[in-house]
């Protein structure tokens, strides 16, 4: 039997937690969208891909369901998520197809074999929108990211600033996303620019699936071969994977050393305040989720906006558009994350974390 995971509009607004408390009325939002647009209706398949990762329930799908709403009071959002599981996905946009789903926004749990969900939908005249993950080897009508390559280079720019005269004599470990994930090769691709021939690197890792635990595992098999060398940093690809690495060297008794990450999620954030973690890459969502229902509302509308860039997928240029990410570290915390109602001061100050958040200024 397969397992569906599916949640309702109204649900997907309700896992913002803490993460949309507070948020206040959405940018752009005042209330002077056309009246036709008001008796809009039509249905669309919002297609997530992990729960690994907390933004997509926390922050992808409500921030994108409320736009719409406000855009389509009438439309129906259908929202799934097939928690790393690429035969689930395509699974779930065949069911969502049946039932009507007149555009599909997807986030391909495997970029490659996405293409199967693109072709189906195109067979039925259903655009698609990729979403956050770009889909490789077909024809895709629209692509809504971040400058994924510039993801990395702040990453590694950031990390060669921390380690500073020890980025040439010790040794860094090197934790990558999924290989199922063209995001994952683009990071990587920004970070090897930017480190190769300024680091030496004691083992490389691509994690399946994100799994924090995966990158925890290897990490701790990593780190006996290291003993006697000088480990000094550690870049992760994202949050998860550093807390996975951060994990397995504190449980193997080694001091803090300057380690990346990448989502701006509440425990890296916490980390970041104690010194656990040196910095995250913030890649403000609500912006990305925003302009991706306005897009699909469009596409609803019958209409074919232009977008201002384009990327390769492989199968041609796909019109794109891509946000800026931005650099988060103690110092900036405040005037990023939190400025912006991505986090709020009570869920990131709880308890232990007290202290710290007083110290960078935020309460």
């Amino acid at each position: 039997m397969r397992k569906y995971r599916r949640v309702t509009a109204a649900a997907a607004a309700a896992l913002a937690g803490t993460i949309l408390t507070g948020c206040g009325v959405l940018p752009g939002s005042g209330g002077d969208e056309p009246a036709a647009a008001a008796k809009a209706a039509g249905r669309v398949a919002l297609l997530l891909p992990e729960r690994a990762a907390s933004r997509y329930d926390a922050a992808d799908a409500p921030y994108f369901s409320q736009r719409l709403k406000q855009l389509c009071p009438g439309c129906e959002i259908d929202y799934r998520n097939a928690e790393q599981d690429a035969d689930e996905q395509l699974a779930q946009a065949e069911e969502a197809l049946e039932e009507g789903a007149e555009v599909l926004v997807l986030t391909p749990v495997d970029s490659a074999a996405a293409a199967k969900i693109v072709e189906r939908a195109h067979d039925r005249d259903v655009p698609v929108i990729s979403y956050d993950r770009l889909v490789l080897g077909t024809a895709v009508d629209y692509y809504v990211s971040f400058d994924n390559a510039k993801v990395g280079r702040l990453q590694a720019e950031s990390l060669l600033s921390a380690l500073g005269g020890k980025a040439g004599s010790g040794e860094i470990l090197w934790i990558n996303g999924s290989p199922t994930d063209n995001n994952a090769t683009l990071f990587k691709q920004g970070a090897h620019a930017t480190l190769d021939g300024k680091v030496r690197i004691a083992a490389e890792f691509d994690t399946p699936e994100w799994n924090p635990d995966n990158a925890k595992a290897w990490t701790a098999r990593t780190l006996p071969s290291l003993r006697g060398r000088d480990l000094v940093g550690v870049y992760a690809a994202n949050d998860g994977t550093a807390g996975g690495a951060i994990a397995a060297m504190q449980a193997a008794g080694l001091p803090a050393v300057p380690v990346t990450g990448q989502d701006a999620e509440i425990a890296a954030l916490q980390r970041i305040l104690v010194g656990r973690q040196h910095m995250t890459v913030y890649k403000a969502v609500r912006m990305q989720a925003e302009k991706t229902a306005e897009l699909a509302f469009a596409l609803l509308r019958g209409e074919k906006p232009e977008a201002g860039a384009t990327v390769d997928n492989g199968a041609g240029a796909v019109p794109s558009v891509l946000l800026d990410p931005v650099t988060v570290t103690k110092e900036t915390i405040k005037e990023t994350v939190v400025k912006d109602g991505y986090v709020t001061p009570g869920a990131l100050c709880a308890g232990a974390y007290a202290d710290a958040c007083s110290a960078a200024g935020i309460g």
